[in-house]
């Protein structure tokens, strides 16, 4: 990771880690880079932003960055993050961006950048843009004349987006009850949009943003009033959406949460069955839950673990030709169709499935069951002396073998604080506290613990 983008681009608290003139610099270096291929042309750069309030701000800023160096701005306004990458790719923009911080409150924000697939932006880009915020490479000109670039309304491409979605549902929706959690973020015109057109009965909560109510207590963070909204009024299925809609949670019939690890699964399942997973293979973050691969293995279906961050799950999809992958915390890649998360998409696949099987989502989240699971952060002094610490091993080896092929622990150090993760799945919550501690008093005997942080 660099000194301002991470695995999902440059995120902070707005107006202070993340400003307009970080925008505006951005904007300036996408719009120099991407005309230069073009021979002294303008580039078209597609630009979309969630429903917080510095969207529009950040929205500006970037616009203004790219059309002073003679480069296109093409706003797309508020749409959801898979609209921008399918957007990019399918209609020949030079690279994509994104305003949002996903699922984190409305005081953060953050732009996320696409290359012209629609997919993340490599490192070795966004080290160069990183060294022109920071005034390490020459300053770029600015286009005057009629060469200073243009921003153009793209409402448009949002209904050709829609229209994508509709195409990929082979039933109609007409005879089943479903509620959409909208964030109060992107989905809240799109979801709606998209699940009338075809057919379903629809109800929507959390479709009223108004700049600072972004995934507060709602959408695939805060599941209960989805719950208890599906419970109430009888619905099939409700789904959960994030801030920027490339995340889905789903809720069944019973109003118990099924995550992205049960997605994967049942749509994975679906997939073999009907010949859509060639490769045989799911692949997963070392964090999907332990149940999964017991569930897939039962179904004889072939997993692959990577770090955590679906830029790193659909790397491996792209590279090993599979078909599906994803995060637990909703994040589904169905390569298919999308190169990123897209949480729409995701809940079509479901539809489907219940549609094809004529089965409740219940029945077909049975045969994954979920293990306990136990996670403490804790700050250290070194995260690489901690995790190399002979005593912390140790702990670790001593854990493994008392759990054998019944759970797991894991420690992962965090991206961008002091801190390590212990993480203990088994058959009971008790059992993981008692691995998890064991683990944490070898971080303290040895000398690295600074504390354990409050959940």
């Amino acid at each position: 990771m660099g000194k301002y983008f991470g695995t999902d681009g440059f995120r902070g608290k707005a107006g202070k880690v993340l400003t307009a003139e970080h925008a505006f610099k951005i904007g300036r270096f996408l719009g120099s880079y991407y005309r230069s291929n073009h021979d002294g042309g303008a580039a078209k750069i597609v630009i979309g932003k969630d429903t917080r309030r510095s969207s529009y701000m950040y929205e500006n800023a970037l616009a203004a960055g790219i059309t002073s160096t003679g480069s296109d701005a093409y706003l797309l306004h508020v749409t959801t993050t898979p609209c921008v990458s399918y957007i990019t790719r399918t209609e020949g923009f030079d690279c994509g961006v994104m305003i949002s911080a996903s699922h984190n409150p409305y005081f953060d924000n953050g732009i996320k950048l696409m290359n012209f697939e629609g997919e993340k932006m490599d490192d070795e880009m966004q080290a160069q843009l990183e060294q022109y915020i920071d005034g390490l490479i020459p300053e770029i000109p600015n286009a005057i004349e009629a060469e200073i670039g243009r921003t153009i309304d793209f409402y448009s491409g949002r209904n050709r987006y829609i229209g994508y979605l509709t195409g990929i549902a082979t039933h109609s929706f007409e005879k089943h009850k479903v509620a959409l959690d909208c964030s109060n973020g992107a989905a809240w015109m799109i979801g709606p949009a998209v699940f009338n057109a075809l057919g379903a009965k629809t109800c929507v909560i959390n479709a009223e943003p108004d700049g600072v109510n972004v995934n507060m207590n709602c959408g695939s963070t805060h599941l209960d009033s989805l719950k208890e909204y599906v419970k109430a009024n009888h619905m099939d299925v409700g789904f959960a959406f994030d801030g920027d809609a490339d995340r889905c949670l789903a809720v069944d019939e019973n109003g118990e949460e099924i995550n992205g690890d049960k997605i994967m699964y049942i749509c994975s399942k679906w997939m073999k069955k009907n010949g859509l997973l060639p490769s045989n293979t799911v692949v997963t973050t070392v964090m999907s839950n332990f149940g999964l691969y017991k569930a897939l293995k039962d179904a004889d279906i072939d997993f692959e673990k990577t770090a955590v961050g679906d830029r790193y799950v659909y790397e491996n999809m792209k590279e090993f030709d599979h078909m599906i992958g994803g995060e637990q915390s909703g994040h589904v890649i169905f390569r298919k169709y999308a190169h990123t998360g897209d949480g729409l998409i995701t809940a079509i696949m479901l539809m489907q499935v219940m549609i094809d099987t004529k089965l409740p989502l219940s029945a077909l989240a049975a045969g994954c069951e979920m293990y306990p699971q136990v996670l403490k952060n804790v700050e250290v002094d070194s995260k690489d002396e901690t995790l190399n610490d002979p005593a912390v091993i140790a702990a670790v080896e001593a854990a493994e073998k008392a759990l054998g092929a019944d759970g797991r622990v894991l420690l992962r150090q965090s991206g961008t604080e002091p801190v390590v993760r212990v993480m203990s799945e088994a058959g009971s919550i008790e059992e993981c506290e008692k691995h998890v501690d064991n683990i944490i008093e070898a971080i303290r005997t040895s000398g690295h613990l600074l504390k354990v942080r409050a959940k």
